[in-house]
């Protein structure tokens, strides 16, 4: 999916909502662990009742990895469902991998050539040769871990090195590596604040924003500092909505908290 299309979907859907798939069995509604693949049935489930308010899917593959070859398949299974259905829907593997040379290629050719996704969430720490790789593949994203929501980003994203914050330093080394227009960012919801000094290095780039809902992240504060005249951004929640009830109206209760989010897009885009 190239960015024109994205940004012709948000704005026929007036939505930028990105939902997270991160299925833990611990969580779901008990009456679908009878299932032959209870992570597909609520992931189907919740597609079928959210799809026409959002535009990505971004479905977290450790919680399919920790379920062994059984969760793999359902991740399959999940992202051909999309494609098949919905292919006008953005999805997201959030991966957050990064390795060098062959190893990144092969990672890039799971997530893009296997599995078909249109973009894999990326970590910057091994530096070009990490990325690159990625960036090779037209009509793909991928999208670099930049300023992240957890505490722990302080530990080293906003330390100053030599004058300025490592996150503003891997935002600009990143512009000059091979294919950089093929990058977006992920930038935490939480550090909506840093927006301004992000969009002056990176003014047109889409950011992945995760932690509006569960996590505190505010959607008007995001869109003041973060928001394009191409709109840039792909609001990320999962908790918030899959997880809004674990009874039989699951699904149904999931929509309900999409519909909050949309509407409040819409307004915002209006």
């Amino acid at each position: 999916m190239t960015t024109s299309q994205l940004v012709q979907e948000i704005k026929r859907k007036k939505s930028f909502l990105c939902i997270g798939l991160d299925v833990d069995l611990n969580k779901i509604p008990e009456h679908l662990l009878s299932e032959e693949d209870p992570i597909f049935a609520f992931n189907k489930a919740i597609i079928d009742a959210t799809h026409h308010m959002c535009v990505a899917y971004k479905p977290n593959t450790a919680f399919y990895e920790a379920y062994g070859l059984k969760g793999w398949k359902a991740l399959e299974k999940t992202i051909n469902y999309l494609n098949d259905k919905h292919p006008e829907i953005f999805t997201i593997a959030d991966a957050k991998r990064g390795d060098i040379g062959n190893t990144s290629t092969m990672y890039a050719k799971a997530f893009f050539e296997d599995l078909a996704f249109d973009s894999v969430t990326v970590a910057p720490y091994m530096g070009k040769d990490s990325i690159e790789p990625f960036l090779a593949f037209e009509n793909k994203h991928t999208i670099l871990l930049a300023l992240t929501s957890n505490q722990g980003a302080f530990d080293f994203q906003t330390k100053t090195v030599e004058g300025k914050e490592l996150y503003k330093q891997v935002l600009e080394t990143s512009k000059t590596w091979e294919n950089s227009e093929n990058l977006m960012y992920v930038v935490g919801a939480t550090k909506a604040e840093y927006l301004g000094d992000i969009r002056k290095i990176i003014p047109d780039s889409f950011l992945l924003v995760p932690g509006v809902g569960a996590q505190g992240g505010n959607l008007q504060d995001v869109c003041k500092y973060g928001m394009t005249d191409s709109i840039g951004l792909l609001i990320n929640s999962s908790r918030g909505i899959i997880y809004a009830s674990k009874g039989t109206d699951f699904a149904s209760a999931a929509a309900g908290k999409a519909e909050e989010l949309q509407k409040e897009m819409a307004q915002i885009l209006s």
